[in-house]
């Protein structure tokens, strides 16, 4: 299961699974864009493996693992509570 965890003034969708067996949780980036339909990454936390990344310049992914890094404690805070919403009783 995935679950939102943010979106960007450029459309760009951030989410995170719940926990995996191994205490990892993936966080998938997903960007639309007109030309190649979305740019993409995924990240496993909380070691920050990053694979699969498509579309992105490196000047993007220096952002993107920069705001991953800031908030890795609440994604992965979240993870074990069902997402946000579940976290923040809503």
């Amino acid at each position: 299961m995935m679950y939102p965890y943010m979106t960007l003034h450029d459309d760009t969708e951030i989410t995170h699974s719940e926990m995996l067996p191994d205490g990892r949780v993936k966080v998938y980036i997903e960007t639309p864009d007109l030309k190649d339909g979305f740019h993409n990454a995924t990240c496993y936390l909380p070691d920050y493996m990053w694979e699969d990344i498509n579309g992105y310049s490196e000047a993007e992914m220096a952002y993107f693992r920069e705001l991953i890094r800031n908030n890795a404690h609440l994604i992965m805070e979240f993870s074990r509570e069902g997402g946000f919403t579940n976290a923040s009783n809503f």
